[in-house]
């Protein structure tokens, strides 16, 4: 399992990791997304966050029950009965830091979670808001930063072979 900040990279450490270990990608965001035919931001922005997190927590104990690599969306561990359904889960943090993190979803018009009138300043808040649940749920934290997918991949697959042992 996946968790961790817009732009730390979870989608595409996700899509690797599965193609390595020959399992399905889970992505809970295109579970919502399928489910209702339509981005997950306009849900967010058409039924508000708290209706928005309840369908995502259903979506993530579907995905969870997948059996695959599964990548959750960055606002779904704010939700008490995900972080309970990650307990029983080997959980990686892929993390970045607020500068790269700024960086990398600077001007996405697809994550209304981070519009704002400074979203810099924002993406700062949301992440002090996030990082305990992280840090809750968590067994392993692995940074993104400057660092090409292949060798995050590599310290991922590292860390799963190892709690397999």
């Amino acid at each position: 399992m996946l968790v961790g900040p817009p732009g730390a990279g979870k989608s595409t450490i996700g899509r690797r990791i599965a193609s390595a270990l020959n399992l399905p990608i889970v992505d809970s965001d295109l579970l919502i997304e399928q489910a209702h035919g339509k981005a997950c931001g306009e849900i967010f922005s058409e039924l508000g966050e708290e209706r928005f997190r309840e369908l995502e927590a259903e979506c993530v104990a579907q995905a969870l029950a997948t059996g695959g690599v599964v990548s959750l969306g960055g606002g779904a561990v704010l939700t008490p009965s995900t972080r309970q359904l990650l307990q029983r889960h080997t959980v990686v943090w892929i993390d970045v830091t607020v500068e790269e993190g700024i960086r990398r979803t600077a001007g996405s018009t697809s994550r209304p979670v981070l519009q704002a009138d400074d979203p810099a300043q924002h993406y700062r808040d949301l992440l002090a808001t996030r990082e305990p649940f992280y840090r809750e749920v968590a067994n392993y934290r692995v940074r993104t930063d400057s660092r090409p997918p292949q060798r995050v991949v590599a310290e991922v697959l590292s860390i799963i072979d190892s709690t397999e042992e």
